[in-house]
């Protein structure tokens, strides 16, 4: 199983970042899929995930109104659209899949399949 992130870079306070997160080596339409990040000396934090259809997301209080995330299943692909960037937005980013979507939101416990992370910085 692997799952790639990207779409990560620098940004300006106010600006957008698209993350993609490609998967392959699972029955990717069975799966949950969610977004995960971790900042400098902070643990790690679940921030959104998507129901195997997508009919059911979650996002955290944090980035709720901001950050929007969807799949393409036919593509085994997850993005997270994020909007109105902020200074406290800045970490890695990692996209995470588990059957269950209970994992996903809260992480745990921990999903069963992590990507590898892409850095977002916002600053100016």
């Amino acid at each position: 199983v692997q799952l790639q992130a990207s779409g990560g870079g620098l940004v300006q306070p106010g600006g957008s970042l698209r993350l993609s997160c490609a998967a392959s080596g699972l029955a990717f339409s069975y799966y949950a899929t969610g977004w995960f990040r971790q900042a400098p000396g902070k643990e790690r934090e679940a921030i959104s995930s998507i129901s195997p259809g997508g009919s059911r997301t979650h996002y955290a209080d944090s980035v709720k109104g901001r950050f929007t995330i969807s799949r393409d299943n036919a593509g085994n692909m997850v993005y997270l659209e994020m909007n109105s960037l902020k200074p406290d937005d800045t970490a890695v980013y990692y996209c995470a899949a588990d059957p269950s979507l209970s994992s996903l939101i809260d992480g745990t416990p921990p999903p069963s399949y992590w990507g590898q992370g892409t850095q977002v910085t916002v600053s100016s």
